[in-house]
């Protein structure tokens, strides 16, 4: 494999500095300020998460040493970012991860480097993250972009203009994605579409619809070297500094620790416990068909009913909004409206038998580094609860995957989805709506209300969860559409 190279010869050496990710010590400023002479920036937040205590993520590394490994990896290519960070309680995971952003955003393939980071500027805009959009305004410029694509939209080529369309109904309304949608692009008269290139521009904005949704379900802060991010005061006592990470000394207990929330007695036995009845139902008794197809139409009308969040409606910024088209469209409950959202069946056209190799086909290996991060997410476990150790969570982790699936219509002929209200409480089922469908609407009230006897790095297990399930529910519907003008 090889590195795609930027349009810009002249593209500087983008590696970031320790100073650029971390608070640095007082001595260690000090010896930055004799040798070079510069002030030293240092991050505005209490650590990379709000919702995380920041001696829990940095203590990850200190007791894994696959997780430092990828750590000190990432830093050397200058991408430990905060999200990094926080997938870090899951090391297989992030190895994946990392794997596949790096080919999709550095590698060989049919998108000039400037236009991958646009579209991920698009696909983040369209929720209002503006965490995610600020990195790749960096990266945009830093490999020869043009300034004025960043003013808004209208700025950019008509060819990434006519993209705005896919955008916005992926990121929220998938199912009314057909192939005229598809043929409107590879068809234009001008700036029309390869195929390939539409395969690889669906991939980043599906991967970065679903980033954003992680974002704000884990809190995530700021990046020292982003805007909002960094300060030039006089670091507190309560900073840390890069080189406790590498010297192994403790991170500096919060000065202003989270308080918890109040744990609801017995929560995880209760569940653990009807897990096994639902297991022992399995065992004595199968539902026929009808009464599957009924209880999946059940469910996915009830999940059209569950509220995202409380506040009002959130109103993007002008910074945010100016690189997409159409503020006001988003995630409907269409239910509510006397809508339906038809039904997809996963017999008919899945990832597995039709998805996989159609991206790889056109996208070389990425069919591959999709597949394995799926499985990874689907599949990843410790067997344990809270305190529990030796529990098989499979039924869990399906519960979770086929109702974020359920939301957009998705079935499984073969799964029974009554087994969801029985696994998945109200503010769970809320916590999980809002972040997969209006995720800038997260907050960490919501982070808190599900789930309070389970520990922080199951919480992002979880996330990690309803990040994929969601980018391969937008790829299968974006894939079939494709499949369909092919055919």
């Amino acid at each position: 494999m090889r590195h795609a190279s930027a349009d810009n010869d002249t593209v500087k050496n983008t590696s970031l500095t320790v100073t650029d990710l971390f608070k640095i010590c007082a001595h260690c400023e000090r010896l930055s300020k004799k040798d070079i002479g510069v002030r030293i920036p240092r991050p505005l937040g209490n650590g990379p998460s709000r919702f995380i205590p920041e001696k829990e993520i940095l203590q990850v590394s200190k007791v894994d040493a696959r997780t430092q490994s990828i750590f000190e990896e990432a830093f050397s290519l200058g991408h430990l970012d905060n999200i990094s960070l926080v997938m870090g309680f899951h090391p297989q995971y992030l190895e994946s991860f990392l794997r596949t952003q790096h080919y999709l955003l550095q590698m060989d393939g049919p998108l000039s480097l400037h236009y991958r980071h646009y579209i991920g500027i698009m696909a983040a805009a369209r929720h209002q993250c503006s965490y995610l959009v600020n990195l790749h305004v960096n990266d945009f410029l830093q490999v020869g972009g043009d300034p004025k694509w960043l003013n808004g939209l209208e700025g950019a080529p008509q060819k990434l203009q006519a993209l705005g369309e896919l955008n916005k109904i992926l990121a929220h309304r998938p199912w009314l994605l057909t192939k005229t949608h598809i043929e409107s692009l590879l068809k234009a008269e001008e700036n029309s579409w390869s195929l390939a290139e539409l395969i690889h521009a669906v991939v980043l904005l599906t991967h970065y619809h679903s980033l954003a949704s992680f974002t704000f379900g884990c809190g995530i802060t700021p990046d020292i070297h982003t805007e909002g991010g960094h300060t030039f005061r006089p670091p507190s006592l309560s900073g840390y500094c890069v080189c406790d990470i590498a010297n192994g000394n403790g991170a500096l207990e919060e000065m202003l620790g989270n308080q918890q929330v109040a744990e609801v007695s017995g929560e995880v036995e209760v569940l653990m416990e009807r897990m096994k009845q639902l297991q022992e139902c399995r065992d004595e008794e199968e539902a026929s068909q009808e009464e599957m197809t009924t209880r999946f139409e059940r469910e996915k009308t009830e999940s059209m009913l569950v509220a995202t969040a409380e506040d009002e409606e959130c109103v993007p910024s002008r910074d945010v909004s100016r690189h997409f088209e159409d503020p006001s469209y988003g995630y409907q409950d269409f239910s509510r409206r006397g809508e339906h959202v038809p039904t997809f069946r996963v017999q008919d056209y899945s990832w597995e038998d039709h998805g996989f190799s159609l991206v790889n086909r056109l996208y070389p290996d990425v069919g591959q580094l999709l597949d394995e991060k799926f499985q990874i997410a689907y599949n990843l476990t410790y067997n344990t609860m809270a305190t529990h150790q030796g529990v098989d969570t499979s039924m869990l982790r399906r519960a979770i995957w086929n109702y974020i699936h359920c939301m957009f219509g998705i079935r499984y002929d073969d799964y029974d989805y009554g087994e969801i209200n029985e696994l998945l409480d109200r503010s769970f089922k809320v916590y999980i709506k809002t972040m997969v469908c209006s995720p800038e609407k997260t907050t960490k009230r919501m982070y808190e209300s599900f789930w309070r006897q389970f520990q922080h790095s199951e919480k992002v297990h979880v996330n990690l969860l309803l990040m994929e399930a969601r980018m391969q529910a937008e790829l299968l519907y974006a894939l079939r559409a494709i499949t369909r003008y092919m055919t």
